[in-house]
């Protein structure tokens, strides 16, 4: 099997350097995967710049947690379930509700909305049933948070191909199986 390493600071272009830096700066340190995508600046920046423009958008950071939980749950990315579980820890879920999460379904009614909303998504390759895209509009939301919604499910979706690829050593405490 072919591997792709994770690069050091030095392994890496100029333009990513200065990435891997701002990354060090925000979160502490440089995750693998982030690493990795560093390989391209391209790749990198790229995903930085959906991820934070989304970001500004109508989803809080729980909810985002939840969209990238069920994600990379359909998608058995162990990497960031394990960032994601951390994150969503940090953000008041307890660890049964990130468990919730995963499964699909959970009791608020506007959560459950966005999460089976992505999973959706995720499942049909976005050939959403209208019943599953009728229950996210009656939740309350738009055609903008439509749009939002895919946005991050292929943020994640990307994410959760890197690692499929890569494998790269998970530098987070593994999440709980399901």
């Amino acid at each position: 099997m072919t591997t792709i390493n994770v690069p050091t600071r030095d392994q890496v272009s100029p333009e990513s350097q200065l990435l891997f830096d701002t990354l060090q700066k925000r979160m502490g340190k440089v995750p693998n995967l982030y690493a990795v995508m560093g390989y391209s600046p391209y790749a990198l920046q790229s995903f930085i710049t959906l991820d934070e423009t989304l970001s500004k958008g109508v989803f809080n950071a729980r909810e985002r947690e939840a969209i990238s939980l069920i994600v990379s749950e359909l998608n058995a990315c162990e990497y960031c379930l394990a960032g994601h579980t951390l994150a969503a820890i940090k953000r008041g879920f307890t660890k049964a509700e990130t468990l919730e999460i995963r499964k699909g379904a959970v009791a608020d009614t506007r959560l459950d909305a966005i999460i089976k909303l992505a999973k959706s998504i995720t499942e049909t390759k976005g050939h959403v049933p209208d019943d599953v895209l009728a229950n996210f509009y009656k939740t309350g939301f738009d055609d903008a948070a439509v749009m939002e919604l895919i946005g991050f499910v292929v943020v994640r979706i990307f994410t959760n191909y890197v690692f499929a690829v890569t494998n790269v050593p998970v530098d987070f405490p593994l999440a709980e199986p399901i």
